[in-house]
């Protein structure tokens, strides 16, 4: 595109000379520098514009015309509009064009002038429109540009936020699985350890529900781990309040004397509040079961309040200087985390003779 701009310039001001003016052949020279000159219009528009503007001096001075170099001067003027900023353009085109118009004054005179000078205003502001032009459609393409950046980056990092929702909430689901399995199967297989040589079929029924609690663990897992796949596979809708007693008395399988008291109306519909519920009733009852003494039964109570539900879970402490000891790991920060979405919160700690946790979820009984 270079190349054709310059010749555009160059070959018809050559030819002219040869043809026109072939005593003033020494103003070949000139416009071949000057089409030289225009091959470097992009890359220093500003030094252009001054050699075009130098040499149209001298062509005039050679020729006593500058016939020909205004084309020269609007292409370098047009490089000057587009690429540099406004300022920068209008004050190298004014002085161009007044250097170059006080040439051809001083040279011709007055009188045959105006055609010259009508033809280089003319060429010049037309350039000049046209590269201002077409410098602010480049700054709207690149702030077009910019902003799809912008919006493709927000919308990664928001879907990198949703990834590390989801994964945190994965590890919290993993974690009350498995903690709540494990600790189960390792009770009853404890159970039927102690009992396979005094009594075989209580031994066996231990057996029978440590391969229970594995399957349903499994199920779980399935289920959980169901949100990574992208498949249209179907797990197991997720455990929630109506669930308790089922879990309540896969405790009691595993040797956790455990009652259960549900007061007041029954939860909304909400799958994640009822899951939030069973898995802290879960997560209290897995920590019973590791560290509890046993001298009573842990109680469970579930308390349906307006804008609200009241869980507390009691197991007697762990008689001094044994090796039990009290949970301090993931499970209360998760049942805390659980507990915030709904804007509720977890208190864990001894109270009398009993460790308890007690567990405060809200909601807006507009919306429930």
């Amino acid at each position: 595109m270079d190349w054709i701009i310059a010749l555009l310039f160059g070959l018809p001001a050559l030819v002219g000379t040869v043809i026109s003016r072939p005593q003033h052949l020494q103003f070949i020279p000139v416009v071949v520098a000057a089409t030289a000159a225009l091959l470097a219009r992009r890359r220093a528009p500003l030094i252009v514009l001054a050699s075009v503007t130098g040499l149209a001096l001298v062509a005039v001075a050679l020729a006593e015309t500058g016939n020909g170099f205004d084309l020269a001067i609007a292409c370098a003027v047009y490089a000057v509009s587009a690429n540099r900023p406004a300022r920068a353009a209008w004050t190298g085109v004014l002085v161009a064009t007044a250097v170059m118009s006080a040439a051809i004054l001083l040279r011709s005179g007055v009188v045959n002038t105006t055609e010259e000078l009508s033809s280089l205003f003319f060429l010049v502001l037309v350039a000049l429109a046209i590269g201002m032009n077409t410098r602010s459609r480049r700054a709207h393409v690149a702030q077009l540009v910019e902003r799809a950046n912008a919006l493709a980056r927000e919308t990664e990092q928001r879907a990198q936020l949703a990834t590390a929702e989801e994964r945190a909430r994965i590890a919290r689901e993993m974690h009350d699985v498995v903690a709540h399995s494990l600790s189960v199967m390792i009770a009853l297989a404890d159970g039927a350890g102690a009992a396979i040589d005094r009594s075989p079929a209580s031994a066996r029924a231990a057996v029978d529900q440590v391969a229970d609690t594995g399957r349903a663990a499994l199920a779980d897992m399935r289920r959980v781990l169901g949100v990574l796949s992208d498949g249209d596979a179907t797990f197991s809708p997720p455990p929630g309040g109506m669930d308790l007693d089922r879990l309540v008395q896969s405790y009691r399988a595993a040797g956790l004397p455990v009652t259960l008291t549900v007061s007041g109306a029954s939860l909304p519909g909400d799958v994640g509040l009822q899951l939030s519920v069973y898995r802290i009733v879960q997560e209290s009852l897995t920590n019973a079961l590791r560290h509890s003494s046993r001298s009573g039964p842990a109680t469970v109570e579930v308390a349906r309040e307006p804008g609200g539900v009241r869980i507390v879970v009691a197991s007697p402490l762990a008689v001094p200087g044994s090796r039990q000891t009290r949970p301090g790991g993931r499970g209360i920060i998760g049942m805390r985390e659980r507990a915030a979405i709904y804007g509720g919160s977890v208190d864990a700690g001894p109270s009398a003779a009993s460790w308890r946790v007690r567990a405060d979820l809200h909601w807006d009984e507009e919306n429930a």
